[in-house]
């Protein structure tokens, strides 16, 4: 979400230099949307008063806070498939930082998109049971799971132990403190992933931070990130908001765990910085980080991601496979501001180039997307996907993926300076995607003997 506000991988990467692989390589193929659905910027779901210290909108003043007794379902930066045919879609911390957003709770919502199609749909999104993907009315306790440390499981305060919200003299709600509630105070979500047993994996970034809850949102663990590669004194990855300072911090804010993805064998989670290490002499690589579901730790496995010329950060990250998986990477321009660059690229961790950076290919241009029936209804054959952030993205099959931005409620800018709205979309692919058919519960043993398979290729362990 947007805030308001040299060492190589050449020895890790030795075994795939020899392939000569530029970590750039083809331009994008043919997509054309084919599905297009919007779900309204003041949709809200009910949960105490939030945005009692947020901004506003001077464009959008309906749109304003305070939010009484209600909280905004926005600034979705994560996507997960859910049941029959809904999506669950992860709010990250509120609206834009740790301060701001004090009563706005975490949550993971459902939600059924009737796309409009070449065919027909009425272009709307709407709540969805959280368990089955039944439609339901409006959002409510049935469409949601609320993250909580009901077990006292973060080795830090967080909002719901105290009296009055962080510098205020407000009451914390009673709903935050009997269940121990997790706010934007408390964490940054920026991306989740389900495992095999049911359990949510969240990548935030005030850490940042990888974070374990069960099914219902309950936090079990928490693991710190290491600095594998050994950049800077600090044996750790730190922004300047983590409530665990160990030492000097190496990470710009809003720098975390903004995309994570999981392997096809359900069996390695890949966390993706969303910005360079400061201690990185090389301002354009960012790092993906191996993570072991089995014995729950960092592999000291990395993998080098190299930012576009044009490109400033990356939005989200999602598997294809064991071995490829798709990333976005923008800027921060818009339609209403600077020059947008927006994009989709495939990368592969098993080609790496002598400096160790995965083979990158341009998949989809989010600003130049072929629109022959003009689903969103513009006037235009061709459609824009303008946002200042845009993080989510999923492989629903070999042709089509689903992308949606984050629309920073109440802010504005993406189209019109104006409260932004959530939009879904299914882009069709000229070219297929390599998908990985996902196992059965019962194969999963058969695939253990394989865990290192691309790891190897790029290990480093950490300095210290």
């Amino acid at each position: 979400m947007r805030k308001n506000t040299p060492r190589t991988l050449r020895a890790a990467a030795a075994a795939a230099a020899a392939l000569t692989l530029s970590p750039l390589a083809l331009a994008a193929g043919g997509a054309t949307l084919s599905g297009w659905a919007m779900l309204p910027a003041a949709t809200f779901s009910d949960g105490p008063t939030s945005g009692q210290f947020a901004f506003t909108n001077a464009y959008s003043p309906e749109n304003n806070p305070v939010y009484v007794d209600k909280q905004p379902v926005q600034g979705f930066s994560g996507v997960l498939a859910g049941a029959n045919g809904s999506f669950r879609m992860l709010v990250d911390n509120g609206f834009g930082n740790k301060a701001n957003s004090v009563d706005a709770l975490l949550r993971l919502y459902a939600v059924r998109p009737d796309f409009r199609t070449a065919s027909g749909g009425s272009g709307t999104v709407g709540a969805a049971d959280f368990s089955t993907g039944a439609a339901l009315p409006g959002f409510s306790a049935a469409s949601r799971i609320t993250l909580n440390d009901a077990q006292r499981k973060l080795p830090f305060a967080i909002v719901a132990d105290g009296a009055t919200y962080p510098g205020s003299a407000i009451a914390v709600a009673p709903a935050i403190q009997a269940g121990r509630l997790l706010t934007g105070g408390d964490l940054d979500v920026e991306s989740v992933r389900r495992d095999r047993q049911g359990n949510y994996w969240f990548g935030e970034e005030f850490g940042p931070f990888l974070v374990k809850t069960d099914a219902n949102g309950t936090v079990q663990k928490v693991f710190r990130t290491p600095n594998v590669l050994g950049l800077g004194a600090n044996p750790y990855v730190q922004s300047p908001s983590n409530p665990l300072p160990t030492g000097a911090n190496n990470l710009p804010g809003s720098g975390g765990f903004e995309g994570m993805a999981l392997n096809t064998s359900g069996t390695r989670l890949y966390t993706l910085l969303e910005r360079p290490l400061t201690t990185d002499a090389d301002q354009k690589r960012l790092l993906i980080q191996e993570f072991s579901l089995d014995s729950e730790t960092f592999t000291g496995a990395v993998f080098g991601y190299k930012l576009d010329a044009a490109g400033t950060n990356i939005g989200d990250f999602s598997a294809i496979n064991d071995h490829e998986f798709l990333v976005i990477e923008r800027n921060g321009g818009t339609a209403t501001a600077g020059t947008p660059f927006k994009k989709i690229f495939k990368i592969d961790i098993a080609q790496l180039d002598a400096d160790g950076f995965a083979r990158k290919t341009e998949l989809v241009d989010l600003m130049a997307i072929a629109d022959p029936h003009d689903l969103n209804g513009d006037g235009a054959t061709s459609f824009t996907f303008p946002y200042v952030t845009i993080e989510d993205v999923l492989v629903l099959d070999a042709q089509t993926l689903l992308v949606v931005n984050d629309n920073n409620f109440p802010g504005g800018g993406g189209r019109a300076l104006t409260s932004d709205n959530t939009e879904f979309l299914k882009i069709h692919l000229d070219t297929p995607l390599a998908v990985a058919a996902v196992p059965e519960p019962g194969t999963y043993a058969l695939l253990l003997a394989g865990l290192g398979l691309v790891g190897g290729v790029a290990r480093r362990r950490r300095h210290g």
